[in-house]
């Protein structure tokens, strides 16, 4: 059972009719994508000197682009639960480049993402447009991200983290890494802020393996990226807000980090003894 799971999925190749539909969808979703993205940056040129930090329109843009998306794919969406309305932070499970465009199609939000993305061709550009807060692997850096992800949550922006590090095959929920979560602990912030943890959950199309949306390890993310669009029948994917979590009721980062850690995985469609949690040859880098 366990095997399976860990092996590389066996992809049929992409036959005429695949190709056709890589065409016309990669070419509307391109122009969606790129047309608001102009609309966005033409906005922000508005909103920067009226609102500073405040982004009171372009979260919306970006939202419409990511609920288009699932629209041009043929993917269906569906949303459980609610968006808290409470200062604070979001914090989901990480299994694909999809996960973006679930959760900004599901809630106005603002990614933290590992520095690299910043250079990958047409995704950081995207990234960064879209106010992605960048952090980088290093403790020499933690003390600047700590004041940054303060600022970014004193001006009212909800932050979405990836507290696994890494993402997955979709299958399983890596433990939580609280190394994050210290920012909510400082300055105060801990008697006014709310975590909010998000389960995504993926489900094949029928007859592919139950991993195709997942996008880990070493797996390329044109030839992913391609195989989605390609795709006649999609799948679908479940984007789930669990209650709130109000910081100060948590003793500290590690506390705060294991509820939320239970409550996302508490949704997911697998049992844990089903699923290994170790993560060899199943994270990304």
């Amino acid at each position: 059972m366990e095997g399976w799971k860990e092996a590389p999925i066996a992809y049929a190749p992409i036959g005429v009719a695949g190709w056709l539909r890589v065409i016309w969808r990669g070419l509307v979703l391109g122009g969606v994508t790129y047309g608001c993205l102009l609309l966005l940056l033409a906005l922000r040129l508005v909103e920067r000197p009226l609102y500073g930090m405040a982004r009171p329109w372009t979260p919306h843009v970006t939202q419409f682009v990511c609920r288009a998306a699932f629209v041009i794919l043929r993917m269906r969406l569906v949303v459980r639960g609610t968006p808290m309305r409470e200062r604070g932070a979001m914090v989901a499970n990480h299994a694909s480049w999809l996960d973006i465009f679930a959760l900004n199609a599901a809630a106005r939000i603002y990614f933290v993402a590992k520095s690299e993305v910043a250079g990958w061709a047409g995704i950081g550009w995207l990234a960064r447009a879209t106010g992605t807060v960048f952090i980088a692997r290093k403790g020499a850096e933690a003390k600047r991200q700590q004041a940054l992800f303060e600022e970014r949550l004193r001006a009212g922006h909800r932050l979405m983290f990836f507290p696994e590090g890494t993402s997955t095959d979709g299958l399983r929920v890596l433990p939580f890494k609280s190394t994050l979560f210290a920012a909510f602990f400082t300055h105060g912030l801990d008697e006014v802020m709310s975590v909010q943890p998000v389960s995504v959950i993926y489900h094949a199309p029928a007859r592919q393996d139950a991993r195709f949306y997942g996008w880990w390890a070493a797996m390329e993310f044109a030839g992913h990226f391609l195989r989605v669009l390609a795709e006649g029948r999609q799948g679908s994917v479940e984007v789930v807000f669990h209650d709130p979590l109000r910081v100060d009721d948590c003793a500290d980062r590690k506390e705060l980090a294991a509820a939320c850690e239970a409550a996302v995985r508490g949704a997911m469609p697998f049992a844990p003894d089903e699923v290994s949690q170790g993560a060899a040859g199943v994270g990304r880098a």
